[in-house]
C-alpha cells in the first residue's frame, strides 16, 4: 500500500519542491495550498502523475482528506517579507489556526505530522551561530513579529500536540534558502539582487551591508527536511548552510556572476532586520547525518539561470 503525504501550502516554493522529493521517492502526495502566496505554475507539471493530487484549501479551515495519511508536512504560510507585511492577519491565522488544523489532521489520522519552522523564531539573536536550544530575542510587536511570533506558537502548539496527544512531530528551523521557483519580487535580498543585477540596476543594499545571511540550495534543504521526516528526533533542528556572509560581500558576489554593470546603493535598513543569521548544524549532522553539499557559487549559477529565463518570459 503506498504512503500517503499531506504537504500544506505545497504550491509554494519550498513546498512544491518538496512535493517533487515525495512523488520521486514513491510517495503519493495530496498537495493543499490556497494561493495567496503558492503558484500554480510551480506544481502544474505533475497533474498528470496519478500519484499527485491538489486541493485548493485554505488550511485554516477545517482539513478533510477521506484516505489515510501517514505524513502531514505544514508548510503553508507566508515567508517572505513582503509577504508577511502585506498578508500579516493570514500570516498569524496560519501559524495558529493552520498549525492548529494541520496537526488535528495528523490526530485523527495517526500520521506523523512535521512543522516547517524558520530561523526566524531566533530573532535578532544575541547568540552566534543559532543553535536549538538558543530561546531567541524577538520583539513580538514589531512588523516582523507576525511571522515571528506566528512560527513560535506553531512551535509550541505542535510540541503540546506531542506531550499530550502523543502526536509523532518533527520541527524543522530552516534558514535562508534559495534556488528556482522563488519568485522574483518576493522582497528577499537574493532574488532583488540578482533581478537587480541582470537588468544592470542598482543592487539595493539595506543597511551598511555588515549584517550577515547563510544561504542554503533548495535540493540541500529538502534533502534534509525529508531525513528528518524519517527521523526519530520530535524536537527542532537546525536546516541551513552555515557558509555565512555579509550582504555587502553576497551582493558583490551575484553582480560578478551576472558579468553586471550595476552598482551598489544603500538604504535604510527596515525595523528589526536581524544583524547575524548562521546555523549551527551539529544537531543535524548527528541525528540526521545531513550537511549541505552544493557550494553557494554553484547554487547562485542554476539560479541566476532560472531568473535569466523568468525576466525573459515575463
Amino acid at each position: 500500500m503506498s504512503t500517503i503525504a499531506v504537504v500544506t501550502g505545497g504550491a509554494g516554493f519550498l513546498g512544491s519542491h518538496l512535493c517533487d522529493k515525495l512523488i520521486e521517492k514513491g510517495f503519493k502526495v495530496i498537495c493543499i495550498d490556497n494561493l495567496l502566496t503558492g503558484r500554480i505554475e510551480n506544481i502544474e507539471h505533475l497533474f498528470l502523475n496519478e500519484n499527485f493530487t491538489f486541493i485548493k484549501h485554505d488550511v485554516t479551515n477545517f482539513i478533510h482528506v477521506p484516505s489515510k495519511v501517514d505524513y502531514v508536512l505544514h508548510f503553508a504560510s507566508p515567508a517572505s517579507p513582503l509577504d508577511y507585511l502585506q498578508y500579516p492577519i493570514q500570516t498569524l491565522k496560519v501559524g495558529s489556526l493552520g498549525t492548529h488544523k494541520a496537526l488535528g489532521l495528523a490526530k485523527e489520522k495517526k500520521a506523523i505530522f512535521l512543522l516547517a519552522s524558520t530561523s526566524e523564531i531566533y530573532g535578532d539573536p544575541l547568540v552566534h551561530p543559532q543553535k536549538e536550544d538558543y530561546w531567541g530575542n524577538v520583539n513580538p510587536v514589531g512588523p516582523r513579529g507576525v511571522y515571528d511570533e506566528a512560527k513560535r506558537f506553531a512551535e509550541a502548539m505542535t510540541m503540546a500536540y506531542h506531550r499530550y496527544h502523543g502526536v509523532e512531530t518533527r520541527i524543522a528551523r530552516i534558514f535562508n534558502t534559495y534556488g528556482p521557483r522563488m519568485r522574483l519580487n518576493d522582497g528577499r535580498a537574493l532574488p532583488a539582487f540578482i533581478s537587480q543585477a541582470l537588468k544592470n540596476e542598482d543592487v539595493t543594499v539595506f543597511g551598511d551591508g555588515s549584517q550577515t545571511r547563510s544561504f542554503c540550495y533548495v535540493s540541500d534543504l529538502i534533502d534534509g527536511i525529508y531525513k528528518l521526516m524519517l527521523s526519530n528526533e520530535c524536537e527542532p533542528v537546525n536546516i541551513g548552510n552555515p557558509d555565512e556572509i555579509t550582504i555587502e560581500d553576497f551582493a558583490k558576489e551575484v553582480i560578478r556572476l551576472t558579468n553586471s554593470k550595476s552598482k551598489i546603493v544603500y538604504k535604510e535598513l527596515p525595523i528589526d532586520d536581524p544583524k547575524i543569521r548562521q546555523p549551527d548544524i551539529s544537531k543535524a549532522k548527528e541525528v540526521l547525518n545531513w550537511e549541505p553539499k552544493i557550494s553557494r557559487e554553484e547554487g547562485l549559477k542554476i539560479t541566476i539561470e532560472y531568473f535569466r529565463k523568468m525576466l525573459i518570459t515575463d
